[in-house]
Order: C-alpha cells, then structure tokens, then sequence
C-alpha cells in the first residue's frame, strides 16, 4: 500500500502545485520519486510529529495542500492535540497518513500498537477517516480526499497488500460491494477484506454465499448503504483490527440502536485490552478468531440460524 500511495502522492503533486509532504523521519526510499521531483515540497520535520501537525495547519491556513506521514500509532496518539487544536477545531484540509494501522507492526510492541487510530481520529468533528484495502483503493480514494474541504485521516498498511477484486469502484463515503449473497453479511474495513474474501471463497464451496461489502470509509458512515445490507441479511458480520470501542463495529451498533432495522450484529476483531510482548500479527489475529478460519467458523454458524 505505501508504494501505492507514493505514486498517488507524485500524481497528486503533479496536478497541484500546494501539495507539500510532511514526514515525521519516516519513508526513506519509499518516497524517493517524489523527493527527486518535487524537492522544495518534501519536509522531513524529524522526529516530530506535534510540530508537524502544528506546521502543517500553518501552511494549510495560507492556501497549501500539506499531507503529513508516520506510523499510525505515532501520527494519531502522539500529536492528537495539535490534531484537535490546530487542524480540526479550525476545519483545516489536512491530510493525515498513518502507516501500519491497527496491529501491523504487532512484532514492534505496545508503542507501534495503532488499535485505536480509527476511533481516535473518528472522535475529531468533521474529521472524515477512510482505511483502504488494497493499493487500486488508495490510488483512486487519494485524490478523492484531496478534494475534501475540511481534515482527513487515512490508514495504510506496509507492503504486499493484495488487490481484491470488487463489484464496483471506490467512492468516498459510500461502502464497496466486493460480492452478492444474501442472508449473512460480512462488512470490513482495512486489509482485512483480503482475508475475508478468501474465507468467502471457501464459504461459496459449501454452499454458504454471504453478502460482503468494504468499508472504506468508516466515518462518515455510509447509512444509506446499511439499509440496503440489513434489507437482504439478518446477520452482520464486522471484521476489523480495531479496538471494540469507536470501530466501525460500534459506529454500525450505534446505528442499529437509533435505527429502525435491528440485524443481529457480530463482531470480530482484537478485544480492549493491550496486547503485550511482542505478537506476530498472525498470532493475533487467530487468538481472537478474526483469520481466516475465524471468519469461516463464524459465518457457518450464523448462516445456520437462518
């Protein structure tokens, strides 16, 4: 995906010149392109991130396009002062990149943990939080979110990230329909809509076709969509690497409980609690049964209660 969203950013630079990347000492080599192009528009602000958030609304408020970059865990928690204060409080159209969001770095320990960066950035007023699942998404989403008049966060995964094939095109703020079926639907978010989709794959072998859209954009929430979900499915099945509480999972329960459709909602994913040592994300993910197998076992179980 990082590469994916190097050329997404050099094509973005190209079409506009007030687009200025901020880095916090981070993407060497992966930004090269951009930095042997566009020199004067590359800031490297050190291991910094406040500051940069900081001078990244500065540059915004005289009319630049600024997009600034690190790891999910250090671009989210660490300055999400200067996020609330500096670019959201004031509307800024700051872009805010977090790279290996959720449990991606999961080998890296607590401090590279970012499990809480979609519910940390879901909690900012106008602040529209996007996680792509492949690099075709972040290509086509990316100048998308340029266009946006107020701030943006956009989670990315490392490297390697399949594509997975879709029905349709991605469209910001509107959910992506990745298969048809009826009775049991799984809704993702982020890279997770790979590992769903080969669970799906499998599922189709058995007789069991659940419908299966992405959520790309996890806030707004794509309402309109929801409805037409839970018209064709009784079930719900969220599959995310976030935490439990501010996820898409909650945001889609909190609709449910003011809403007139009352689905049955399941969610898998890692609990709210740290996760300590120093896990693979593998492991993680089939501990708290949101793999592969996870994602199977649960949607024969629901698919039964038809």
């Amino acid at each position: 995906m990082r590469r994916a969203f190097s050329k997404a950013l050099c094509s973005a630079a190209e079409k506009d010149p007030n687009v200025i990347f901020l880095t916090g000492d981070l993407g060497f080599q992966v930004f090269d392109e951009f930095v042997s192009c566009f020199p004067e528009r590359y800031i490297n602000v050190g291991i910094a991130e406040a500051q940069m958030v900081a001078m990244a609304a500065g540059l915004a408020k005289e009319g630049f396009r600024p997009i600034v970059y690190s790891i999910a865990s250090f671009m989210t928690a660490r300055p999400f002062e200067q996020i609330r204060i500096c670019v959201s409080y004031p509307d800024f159209p700051v872009l805010i990149v977090g790279a290996g969001g959720g449990y991606a770095y999961s080998s890296s320990g607590v401090t590279h943990h970012a499990g809480d960066d979609l519910a940390i950035m879901s909690l900012l007023p106008g602040m529209t939080v996007i996680a792509p699942c492949d690099p075709t998404e972040i290509e086509m989403l990316f100048p998308q979110m340029l266009k946006l008049k107020g701030p943006a966060y956009m989670r990315i995964g490392k490297f390697g990230e399949p594509e997975v094939p879709a029905v349709e095109p991605p469209v910001l703020g509107k959910a992506r329909l990745l298969k048809q079926g009826d009775k049991v639907a799984i809704v993702t978010t982020g890279d997770l809509a790979n590992v769903a989709l080969e669970a799906v794959n499998d599922l189709h072998k058995d007789g069991i076709c659940p419908l299966f859209y992405h959520f790309h954009t996890v806030k707004p929430l794509d309402i309109v969509t929801l409805e037409q979900i839970v018209s064709k499915a009784h079930t719900l099945i969220v599959i995310e690497e976030s935490s439990p509480v501010g996820g898409l999972a909650s945001s889609i329960a909190n609709w449910i409980a003011y809403g007139y459709y009352k689905p049955r909602l399941i969610r898998l994913g890692p609990p709210d609690k740290f996760l300590y040592s120093n896990p693979a994300r593998e492991t993680i993910s089939k501990r708290y049964g949101y793999n592969k197998q996870g994602i199977i076992d649960s949607c024969k179980q629901a698919w039964q209660k038809v």
